[in-house]
């Protein structure tokens, strides 16, 4: 299974609009998103504790917000 990581925070108001950009592009190209908090885990939130949200493929890649779902679909592409 193709999985997009969203690394995603409480009460992140930013990670909802981003999940709802990404959900209807992901399940159209049959990828399955993984919701990461990054509350929990200290390294995580030193490095994406101002960022979030941002989306990880497997391969290192990764997107800050603001992004669109025409960037994450060139993502997914390459």
């Amino acid at each position: 299974m193709l999985r997009l990581i969203l690394y995603t925070g409480d009460g992140c108001h930013l990670c909802e609009q981003a999940k709802s950009l990404l959900y209807p592009l992901l399940t159209a190209k049959g990828w399955q998103l993984t919701e990461v908090n990054i509350q929990d885990n200290d390294s995580l939130k030193e490095r994406y504790g101002v960022r979030i949200p941002v989306v990880a493929l497997s391969d290192g890649r990764e997107k800050g917000w603001p992004f669109t779902a025409a960037q994450i679909a060139r993502m997914l592409e390459s």
